[in-house]
């Protein structure tokens, strides 16, 4: 289990939150989702993790957008921590972010294409702070156990483990349920990241498209298996974000999953007690 603030992830504890638009665009759509999301996770009682990368380094096309700037980015993700009393996630790419992003991240988060990255994932640990290792599209489930220990290697035991599907042959990715059970066994808490998982990566015109409509399945099932975090990108339209415009959850649609989620987790972890 890990304790962050007031929330517990893992070992049975209620359902933890992870969300937020895909990237920092700018202020006021920023501040306009946490809101939303914080009105949300309180009315329904759901610990929350505000999630938005201050980057993407990791572009189908070069054209596409990427970042308004590190610091500026990761000054907005720093007033939604003061503003809304929330923890914040965000992804890095280079040892030479590592450093900055933890001044104003809780969670450093380690990209799926990345995941391997030995002195990305030590750079992170030694940072002291929760390190959430996203499982590659190319990795089986039980070799995350090699990149977790990169991490505790330095000293960190910090350390949440992200299913976001898996490389189905061309522009498709699968989610394999076994792989949420599988990750649990090697000891830490598990993510499933229902948005990127209904990815159709370089599917689209010089960019990833995607199947929105699966995020609510996905989701369902994954919260039926018993995962301690469920990670979804919102954004309140989709069409016009500047990153997985095709695979984000609209803001408006929110409600409806958690209401789904949070009955299916009450549902499943009290059997487990019981059990």
């Amino acid at each position: 289990m890990i304790k962050l603030q007031n929330i517990k992830i893992g070992n049975g504890n209620p359902l933890v939150l992870i969300a937020g638009p895909c990237v920092v665009e700018n202020r006021n759509m920023i501040f306009k989702t946490a809101e939303r999301i914080q009105k949300l996770t309180d009315k329904y009682g759901i610990p929350f993790i505000f999630k938005s990368s201050y980057k993407k380094a990791n572009r189908t096309s070069g054209n596409s957008f990427t970042t308004i700037g590190m610091s500026e980015a990761l000054k907005i993700l720093s007033d939604v921590k003061e503003k809304f009393g929330v923890p914040v996630l965000t992804d890095v790419h280079t040892e030479n972010e590592v450093n900055e992003a933890a001044e104003v991240a809780d969670i450093l988060q380690i990209p799926a294409f990345l995941c391997r990255q030995t002195d990305l994932l030590q750079a992170a640990g030694k940072t002291g702070k929760i390190i959430n290792i996203k499982k590659g599209q190319f990795i089986a489930p039980e070799d995350m156990r090699h990149q977790a220990k990169k991490v505790e290697a330095v000293g960190n035991k910090k350390i949440m483990l992200t299913e976001r599907g898996s490389t189905f042959g061309y522009n498709n990715l699968v989610v394999d349920m076994r792989s949420l059970q599988i990750m649990r066994k090697l000891g830490y808490p598990v993510v499933l990241d229902a948005t990127h998982s209904v990815q159709l990566p370089g599917a689209g015109k010089g960019e990833t498209s995607g199947r929105p409509e699966f995020i609510f399945p996905i989701a369902r099932a994954g919260v039926a298996v018993g995962i301690d975090a469920l990670f979804i990108e919102t954004h309140p339209d989709p069409k016009k974000a500047l990153s997985d415009a095709a695979s984000q959850l609209k803001l408006d649609l929110l409600e409806e999953l958690l209401k789904q989620v949070v009955e299916i987790d009450k549902l499943v972890k009290n059997k487990l007690k019981l059990g």
